[in-house]
């Protein structure tokens, strides 16, 4: 759809009452966490392009705090998972139980009825697990006994794995871990924000309440905005040269990499990256996507679905290697 200049501003006057949220939002959220904005930027960038997030991080980083301090913050039911290797899928999705007044099954619903999903450690439990979450993601809906229920929007599931500890996990399969909208490696905090961290935490500061300050409706007008922002076909083309570049890096003058990468970016690449520079966009204030937009949330978006050799292991070549070279090399509108 090709949008006028007047289109475009008018949606930038709305994208800036709108965006005032975010604020608030983000107020709420630093009540009770320190630093970690990227991650932070990360979750209202899946919330608003209503995409799902893994994050990677070791234990400690405020992974399960954030993702329940959003929640607080949009007045949205909260459930958190806790994936073990005896889980079973009615465990997370429900399942139908005798009630004897009534002489009849009637539906228990699981926990994955609810607005935020935390799945915390994802790979500690089997893959029938693991695809009973992934199918409810990628459906948006649940099938217990005959009927089939539609999951509340927003609907966001937030998965963490620890990189550290591989004894008694089942790693994600490539095709689900592309799910996820965005793979984010979570790091330490920088040594002034750990300081503070004791000090609220010594202090007893860190209890306070995270306090409501927006609806879920508002919610779902931010993500139809986020829609409407404007995308030109040269940054269009700039997302496809980024995502072929990782299939075909021969034509991209990358000859280097095709004994490195096993396989590229799939079509879910191309789309998440052109929601996810939207989310950017709008978070920025703006109507309008830029190259900058794409290259801030490219490596998000490609780290979980690129596969790379065992030569490119052997040589200590890592994904994000990879999608540095691509953005140095591919031309930028």
């Amino acid at each position: 759809m090709i949008q006028t200049a007047e289109d475009i501003r008018l949606v930038n006057e709305k994208i800036q009452a709108a965006g005032v949220f975010i604020d608030r939002v983000r107020t709420e959220i630093n009540k009770v966490i320190v630093g970690q904005t990227y991650m932070i930027d990360r979750l209202l960038i899946g919330l608003l392009s209503n995409g799902h997030i893994l994050l990677e991080g070791v234990p400690g980083l405020a992974k399960t705090l954030s993702i329940k301090s959003l929640s607080q913050s949009v007045n949205a039911a909260f459930s958190r998972i806790q994936f073990t290797p005896d889980l079973l899928p009615a465990d997370v999705l429900g399942t139908m139980i005798y009630h004897q007044q009534k002489n009849e099954f009637v539906v228990r619903k699981g926990p994955i009825f609810a607005h935020f999903i935390l799945a915390d450690e994802i790979n500690r439990a089997p893959a029938k697990v693991q695809s009973a979450l992934l199918e409810a993601m990628q459906e948006r809906q649940v099938t217990i006994g005959d009927t089939s229920y539609r999951l509340e929007e927003p609907f966001l599931v937030m998965a963490t794995q620890n990189p550290i500890e591989q004894e008694g996990t089942y790693p994600l399969p490539e095709a689900q871990v592309d799910r996820f909208m965005l793979k984010v490696v979570v790091g330490y905090p920088k040594k002034e924000e750990e300081q503070r961290i004791i000090r609220q935490n010594v202090q007893g500061i860190s209890s306070q309440q995270v306090q409501p300050v927006i609806s879920v409706q508002e919610i779902l007008k931010a993500r139809d905005l986020v829609r409407q922002v404007y995308m030109d076909e040269k940054i269009e083309n700039y997302i496809l040269d980024i995502v072929f570049a990782t299939r075909f890096p021969e034509q991209y003058k990358l000859e280097k990499l095709k004994s490195l990468i096993a396989y590229g970016g799939s079509p879910r690449a191309s789309i998440n990256l052109a929601l996810a520079s939207k989310a950017v966009a709008f978070l920025a204030g703006r109507a309008y996507v830029i190259p900058e937009d794409i290259r801030t949330i490219a490596h998000d978006v490609l780290r979980h679905r690129l596969g790379l050799t065992y030569e490119a292991e052997a040589e200590g070549v890592n994904v994000t290697n990879i999608i540095d070279d691509v953005l140095k090399v591919v031309n930028v509108p």
